[in-house]
């Protein structure tokens, strides 16, 4: 490959984008620090899908086998009325679009240990620590850390992710990039008392959802209580206890189902995990020596059921062109020629998404449940999303970087 124009390279997050971006970096020679303002790894966590493309990279980062391992393979999603009955019980990749057996459903916490197990000899990592400043020069970017530490590296990548610190830092504030998708989400865990075993249970009203779904680890069940808001609470600062309380208005007077005891056990939740579900759209993923990778750049939302997806994909096409390319603007244009329509495919995803799992009128919800219960009689071969969603995640070919 010659002689590299990039030698030394700051990724900021690590959760997958960013210890992704580093197995590459470091594979192809190229001196990586990762900084993480967590004071370490996030374990455990709500599972995520890899399925299409993904795959593709995580085979050829030869990771499969222990993805695979760490399958979670949940059976089935019941949709259940006001009183718990239920209304259609479904195999999740019905839901997905997804194919079992061949895709990989992972917590998160267990997708994020195995690629840092895989770099944490190879890069340099900085657990609780972030980047406080950018001041980019002719021969690289001189960072300082919020710690105080200072470094100077060649090129720096944003992979922290939907409210990406490096991202406001270089292209200013999140609003210009974030588009909303008209809800928000609690999610938290409770007791597992229902005996849930790799599988969950959604109550929808009109606008609203409330789920909780347990895995194969016997541990507790997660619970996430998801509402359409008229605008994204991420648009000023929201406080802790100002999230807890707009989740619960949202669900006042809602007495279906096990609804109000979830709401009691999001008020004292120590584990609260409160988001938009936005995704980002930029004109460019990249600004000098600086560019972005995974959710900073390009989140999908969860309701696309892509986003971790996205971010081992990007990760491989954007290590494959620093490690090919003369110089890192030409590596940053071909990155970004190459992963923006696949991106914006999936990106698309989440208008199919949206309806399906939080249906806006009555009307729409009825109809839903309709088509569930017909799914549920006649199960094989039924999935809901459209017959593309597939072909979507597996419409890019990966180059060969070797």
């Amino acid at each position: 490959m010659g002689e590299r124009a990039v030698k030394n390279v700051l990724i900021s997050g690590a959760s997958i984008a960013g210890p992704a971006l580093a197995f590459w970096l470091t594979r192809y020679g190229i001196n990586t620090t990762v900084v993480e303002k967590a004071s370490s790894l996030r374990g455990g966590g709500y599972p995520i899908d890899i399925r299409g493309t993904a795959l593709d990279a995580v085979e050829r980062m030869g990771l499969y086998p222990q993805m695979r391992a760490a399958h979670v393979d949940s059976q089935s999603i019941a949709f259940v009325d006001e009183r718990g009955a239920v209304i259609a019980k479904m195999d999740p990749e019905a839901v997905t679009g997804g194919v079992r057996g061949r895709d990989v459903e992972i917590r998160r916490g267990d997708i994020a240990t195995i690629l840092y197990a895989a770099t944490k000899d190879k890069a340099n990592y900085k657990f609780n620590d972030s980047i406080a400043a950018l001041d980019e020069h002719a021969d690289g970017v001189a960072v300082t850390f919020a710690s105080g530490d200072t470094g100077t590296y060649d090129i720096v990548i944003g992979a922290d992710g939907l409210h990406s610190n490096t991202r406001s830092l270089i292209f200013g504030d999140e609003s210009q990039f974030e588009k909303y998708i008209g809800f928000c989400f609690a999610g938290f865990t409770i007791p597992n008392i229902f005996g849930l075993d790799r599988s969950a249970l959604a109550y929808t009203l009109p606008g609203k959802n409330a789920v909780v779904y347990a895995g194969n680890d016997g541990g507790p069940a997660h619970a996430f209580l998801i509402f359409r808001h008229p605008t994204s609470p991420f648009r000023k600062r929201i406080a802790d206890e100002d999230k807890r309380k707009l989740t619960a208005s949202m669900f006042e007077g809602v007495n279906g189902w096990i609804v109000p005891q979830l709401v009691e056990d999001m008020r004292k939740a120590e584990d609260l995990f409160f988001d938009a579900v936005s995704q980002i759209h930029m004109p460019i993923w990249s600004r000098g020596r600086i560019a972005l990778a995974g959710d900073a750049a390009h989140a999908t939302s969860f309701l696309s059921g892509q986003g971790s997806s996205m971010a081992l994909v990007g990760a491989y096409i954007l290590a494959g062109e620093l490690a090919t390319q003369p110089n890192y603007t030409s590596a940053f244009e071909a990155y970004e020629k190459l992963a923006r329509p696949f991106v914006e495919m999936n990106q698309a995803l989440v208008e199919e998404g949206k309806h399906i799992m939080i249906p806006d009128t009555q009307e729409e919800l009825d109809a839903r449940n309709a088509m569930f219960r017909r799914m549920a009689e006649t199960p094989v071969g039924n999935v809901v999303r459209k017959a593309d969603s597939r072909q979507i995640h597996s419409a890019l070919a990966l180059p060969d970087y070797s």
